[in-house]
């Protein structure tokens, strides 16, 4: 796989706008879209809760798929499918996005978002509300047990189908710096993806990251992953992580599939004491460096980063007060973009 082609120099607004590609148009107005939306709705109830938004060519395909498993309406002039009442609970919900991910998969259905190089075989939580409680239960919990009415939670499915279905993804990212207070310098430590990944192969990532898989928290995922990306220890994490944020985007991919997300931000300065060097060990990163922030910048620009990782290096310049409003003109623009909401209410 060949290296990322650095790019001409491009503003921190430009960045943003790269990961944070795509909206929704006002009320009403769906139809200047190249494509129409459909709304994924949880039950045939039109106030039930949104879930996602569906393409056409996989509209066409659910209404394939079993009669007793998907309903199909109209509403407000807006497409709309969901679950039927019969598909009432996170275990029946589950169950029958298994089978389906799973069917589309072998049959080559949309190949390069969900084929077998593609496969992730890792669950994602579905919520009611992208923006309630994270309360996927543990994989150690049987989901036919679980009170439906009690639950944010509504189901869960393979990771790669998610855009698929254009529901809201969650993960964690951490950056692990050294300050220098004494020169206000800072270097961070930049891993550059395995070009074996089944995205983004080559780019350079943040520090720590990561999806939030079914049955961990957002903190424990952050945990596994600090370990199992960079070898930072357990008791490193748990004693020098702060927990600082979270930052939102809707990002459309250049095959037109709609992945809006949501990542928990943390920050890991390492004191000057503390012996710690990032180093691979799952193999999903190439190699580690610690770079002067001005190196990481350059990098940034060119487009070198990952689009969602320049946009968490973005946030913490802001909060550490390297772009302010006097040396950033877009500064407003870039902060608000930072902490969208996709629409959720146009869905």
């Amino acid at each position: 796989m060949s290296e990322p082609e650095p790019t001409s120099p491009q503003s921190f607004l430009q960045l943003v706008e790269t990961c944070d590609n795509f909206g929704i148009p006002a009320s009403g107005a769906r139809h200047i879209l190249s494509e129409e939306l459909a709304s994924w709705h949880l039950s045939p109830d039109p106030t039930s809760p949104v879930l996602g938004l569906i393409r056409p060519e996989v509209l066409e395909q659910l209404k394939h798929e079993p009669t007793h498993h998907w309903s199909f309406w109209h509403h407000d002039n807006v497409a709309r499918v969901s679950f039927t009442s019969s598909i009432n609970t996170p275990a029946k919900r589950s169950a029958v996005m298994k089978e389906l991910c799973e069917r589309w998969s072998v049959e080559g259905h949309w190949a390069p978002q969900i084929g077998p190089t593609k496969w992730r075989g890792e669950l994602y939580p579905i919520y009611r509300n992208p923006f309630g409680k994270l309360d996927a239960p543990p994989d150690s919990i049987d989901e036919s047990s679980l009170d439906e009415d009690t639950l944010n939670y509504a189901f869960k499915m393979e990771r790669s189908a998610c855009a698929l279905f254009g529901v809201v993804t969650f993960g964690v990212h951490m950056t692990v710096y050294q300050d220098s207070p004494e020169d206000h310098s800072c270097r961070i430590w930049v891993p550059k993806r395995a070009r074996t990944k089944q995205t983004w192969p080559g780019y350079l990532d943040n520090s720590v990251a990561g999806g939030i898989p079914s049955g961990l928290g957002v903190y424990e995922s952050l945990v596994k992953e600090a370990m199992e990306e960079a070898s930072i220890e357990e008791d490193i994490v748990r004693k020098y992580t702060r927990a600082v944020g979270a930052v939102s985007y809707f990002y459309r991919t250049s095959a037109g599939w709609l992945q809006p997300e949501v990542e928990y931000i943390y920050d890991l300065c390492i004191p000057a004491d503390v012996p710690l060097e990032l180093k691979p060990l799952d193999g999903e990163v190439e190699s580690f460096e610690c770079l002067p922030l001005p190196e990481v910048v350059e990098k940034m620009r060119a487009g070198l980063f990952k689009a969602n990782c320049a946009v968490v290096l973005i946030d913490f310049m802001i909060r550490h007060g390297y772009i302010t409003p006097d040396n950033e003109p877009d500064f407003l623009e870039i902060i608000t973009r930072l902490h969208g909401r996709f629409d959720y209410e146009r869905w």
